[in-house]
This record gives C-alpha cells, sequence and structure tokens, in this order.
C-alpha cells in the first residue's frame, strides 16, 4: 500500500484553510494548517511533508519568509504561493525565493489540482533518479556548474531565460530542464520565434477558429493549446516584433489565451522558457524589447558557456559526436588521432558546438581507415591570427567546401566596428557576419540551389532555411 501524502496549508483565512483541506483530502492528501509563521515554522520542525500552500501575507511575517525557509532547510518540499488576482510582482518575487510555482485568488480548484499533481509528481522524479543531464557532457567547471543550476530550476515552475552564443545548446538545455521538472510527460514544444511572419503569428501561437480570416477553413489550436501540460520553448525570443509582446505578456501572465476569432478565452497550463544569442537588456534600454516581458519570462537567467570556455571538455565531446554520427551512417566509429585532438584544441570555435559537430560530420565524410587526422578536419589556420584574419580563414574554409577553394572572404573588419562595439558585445553579430559571407558564396557557387548549398556548407537543408531567414537573406 503506497504511503499517503501530506501537505502543509498556511492561510490565516479559515474559508480558505477549509476549503484547501477539502480540495487536497479528496485528492488523498493528508492536510495540517497554520495560520501564521510561526505555526508554520513549528510545524515544518516536527513534520516532513510532500507539499506546502503558503498564502502571501500572513498576520506575523511574509510568505516569502516562509518560501526562502523551506528552499534552505527542506529542498525536497515544493511550495506554491497564494497571491492575490493580478499582483504579478508578488508572484515574480516567490519564484525567485524559490517557490515551485504560485495560483492567484479566488482559487481556481482545477488550476489548484493541476499544481497539486504537479508538485507530487516532481517528488517522484526526484526518487526515480533522472539522468537527463548527461546529455550535457563535459567535466569543466562551467559545465558542471550548469548541470547543477538546473537541477534546481527543473524544480520549478518559474520562466528560465537561457542566454548564450550561437550553437552553445540553449534548446538542449531547454528540453533537459523540461526532462527533469514535473511536466516531463508533458509536451516540449520548441518555437524558433524568428521564423515565424509577423502577419502569421497570433494565428501560430494562439490558434484560430474556422472563417476567422482567408483561408481559415478548419479550426487550428496555436502553440500554447500544442504546449499544454508541458512547456513551450521560445528560441529567439528577441524577434518577436513589439506588437506579438504585448499578447504573449498577457497570455503568460493570466493563464488564458483567446484563438483569432473567437469570442471565449481558453485556458492554457504552459511553462515558458525562452532563449536568444541577443542581449536583451541591452535592446530593453534601446526600446526594442519591453521591460515587462523581459521582467516577466527572466525569472531565472542560466548563461550556456561558449566552448572556448568549457577547458578539457572536447575529447569527450567530440568522441560523443563522432559515436552518434558513426551509428547515423552505420559504420565504425573512428578516433581521433592526437594531432587532431591539438588541432581542435587551438581552434577558437567561433560556431560552438553546432560547428564542432559540422567539423567532424566533414572529417568522418573525408576520413579513409579508422583514424581521423588533422588534415581530415580542413580547420583554418589560428594561431597568431588577428580577428579579421580568423574571420577571413573561417569563411575560406566555408568556401572551400562548396567547390572554390579561391573564393574571395570579404567579412567586416573589426577595426571598423563603433566605439560601444567592444569585442565582447560585437561578438553574435561579428559570427552572423562570418556566416552570411559564407552562405551567400555557397549559394552562388552552385547556383542558388539550396539543398546543394546546404551539403556543401556541411549544414541540414532546414538548418541553412533557418539561416537564411535569421540573416535576411532573400
Amino acid at each position: 500500500m503506497s504511503e499517503t501524502r501530506s501537505a502543509l496549508i498556511v492561510d490565516d483565512e479559515h474559508d480558505i484553510r477549509e476549503l484547501l483541506v477539502l480540495t487536497l483530502g479528496r485528492m488523498g492528501l493528508r492536510t495540517d494548517t497554520a495560520p501564521t509563521l510561526a505555526a508554520a515554522r513549528e510545524m515544518l520542525a516536527t513534520v516532513s511533508y510532500d507539499l506546502c500552500l503558503t498564502d502571501m501575507r500572513l498576520p506575523d511575517g511574509s510568505g516569502l519568509e516562509l518560501i526562502s525557509d523551506i528552499s534552505t532547510r527542506f529542498p525536497n518540499t515544493p511550495v506554491a504561493m497564494i497571491t492575490a488576482f493580478g499582483n504579478v510582482e508578488a508572484a515574480v518575487e516567490a519564484l525567485k525565493a524559490g517557490a515551485f510555482d504560485f495560483v492567484a485568488k479566488p482559487l481556481d480548484i482545477n488550476v489548484l489540482r493541476g499544481l497539486v499533481r504537479q508538485a507530487l509528481e516532481l517528488n517522484n522524479k526526484r526518487q526515480a533518479q533522472p539522468e537527463e543531464a548527461s546529455r550535457l557532457l563535459g567535466n569543466s567547471a562551467p559545465m558542471v556548474g550548469l548541470r547543477q543550476t538546473i537541477a534546481k530550476v527543473a524544480r520549478s515552475q518559474a520562466p528560465v531565460h537561457i542566454s548564450g552564443e550561437s550553437g552553445t545548446g540553449k534548446e538542449l538545455v531547454a528540453r533537459t530542464i523540461h526532462a527533469q521538472g514535473a511536466r516531463a510527460g508533458g509536451p516540449f514544444v520548441p518555437v524558433n520565434c524568428g521564423a515565424i511572419p509577423s502577419e502569421l503569428m497570433e494565428s501560430e501561437f494562439f490558434g484560430h477558429k474556422k472563417g476567422s480570416f482567408t483561408g481559415a477553413h478548419v479550426d487550428k489550436p496555436g502553440l500554447f493549446q500544442a504546449a499544454d501540460g508541458g512547456t513551450l520553448f521560445l528560441d529567439e525570443v528577441a524577434e518577436l516584433p513589439l506588437s506579438m509582446q504585448v499578447k504573449l505578456l498577457r497570455a503568460i501572465q493570466e493563464k488564458n489565451i483567446r484563438p483569432v476569432g473567437a469570442s471565449v478565452e481558453v485556458p492554457v497550463d504552459v511553462r515558458i522558457l525562452s532563449a536568444t544569442h541577443k542581449d536583451l537588456s541591452t535592446l530593453v534600454n534601446e526600446g526594442r524589447f519591453r521591460h515587462d516581458l523581459y521582467y516577466r519570462i527572466n525569472v531565472i537567467e542560466l548563461d550556456v558557456p561558449p566552448l572556448r570556455e568549457r577547458s578539457g571538455d572536447l575529447p569527450l565531446l567530440s568522441d560523443a559526436i563522432l559515436a552518434r554520427l558513426a551509428h547515423a551512417m552505420q559504420r565504425a566509429t573512428p578516433r581521433l588521432s592526437a594531432d587532431a585532438l591539438a588541432a581542435l584544441d587551438t581552434y577558437p570555435f567561433p560556431g560552438n558546438v553546432r560547428e564542432l559537430e559540422n567539423i567532424l560530420e566533414r572529417a568522418l565524410a573525408l576520413a579513409d581507415g579508422d583514424a581521423i587526422h588533422a588534415d581530415d578536419l580542413r580547420l583554418p589556420a589560428q594561431q597568431g591570427a588577428t580577428p579579421a584574419a580568423v574571420a577571413s580563414a573561417f569563411v575560406s574554409a566555408n568556401a572551400a567546401a562548396a567547390g572554390n577553394p579561391d573564393a574571395p572572404a570579404t567579412p567586416p573588419d573589426p577595426r571598423t566596428l563603433g566605439p560601444r562595439e567592444t569585442a565582447s558585445s560585437a561578438l553574435p553579430s561579428y559570427i552572423e557576419e562570418i556566416e552570411r559571407a559564407a552562405i551567400q558564396q555557397a549559394l552562388q557557387e552552385n547556383r542558388y540551389n539550396k539543398t546543394k548549398a546546404a551539403a556543401a556548407l556541411g549544414i541540414t537543408f532546414r538548418a541553412l532555411r533557418y539561416k537564411l531567414k535569421k540573416l535576411g537573406i532573400d
């Protein structure tokens, strides 16, 4: 017989306590109640609870104090905050303090039940000791720290913003957070915000009703509905136009959406994860990203380290990538020779892990025998090169892969950067210019056949189509 789960309810309103006791009791939970912060602390000192629900305002203190106490002393006990309706600031503060989630007054019983089920599922996953974090390979200090942080934020329902350079693995981080959290049994829906035409965004996100506009022949659920009960991952969230940012903010805050052409709103239960390689705080200061939306999606921020800062991770990563690629090609996995490893170790990888995968895939196709040597990697010379020379060599290498080793490369000269564009702030746009030059050269050499150009560049057709959209190449 399974052990009865228990919950602690902390609220100074008798009617609220009774409602919660009745609701949780019908779900099979044993409940204790406390009207004050002091009484709750006494109970927590003697009883181990599977869940705690606390009001924001208590006669002798704040629910935030209790959340902080439980997060520190009882990290395996999920705690949810009960807030006043529309008090977004209190909800955000609760999530930052370590709350699992929040629910607004007047209490919606269905929302409350869903929250409780997710909290209990989180405890089930904790007991099962999931291994999804092993997908983020690397023993370097930045990667160890990243996996530890992911394990913590996965226990929350707080929105997480994942920042990092292109190719560092931001979507993998998002998938790992989802897989280790209480919503692992629900859908994970990734969406590239930069790939949706602005005129179709509202329909794509919220769905539409039949006849709501020309071409709407049937009802269509949107991305929020597709992710109901799970996670919606907004990749390249900085690409959202301001008009859509307003509608997205309301959907996140109210947990309701209105499909295009619908007369009523539809409730949705979705956790929001977002990512971008751009600096959102800079975009906010420039008026290109709404401050209120930034405040709402950036409750917790994760920074994914670039490959060049992950000292010692290259051999492990390379072996894993080669094993996966070789398995897909149904061939034996080759080893990396000492000279190949040395060459990889000195290369700065402006495209990060994604570039490493492309390099190894090309080397796997070119290598003879059971070993990959430095020559098979076809890396541009990097040692002692200036930034401009590095960029030029990178573009030339891609042009050579497209079949024209003599193709000229004309990347932007870093010496012409404006006074605000320091080496760190200019790097993402600098890399984009390098990619743009390589893609344009490949397209020209292959008579604008995208399939052939993608093959020449060592990337998939889908990846090329995404880059064409992202870089504004017609």
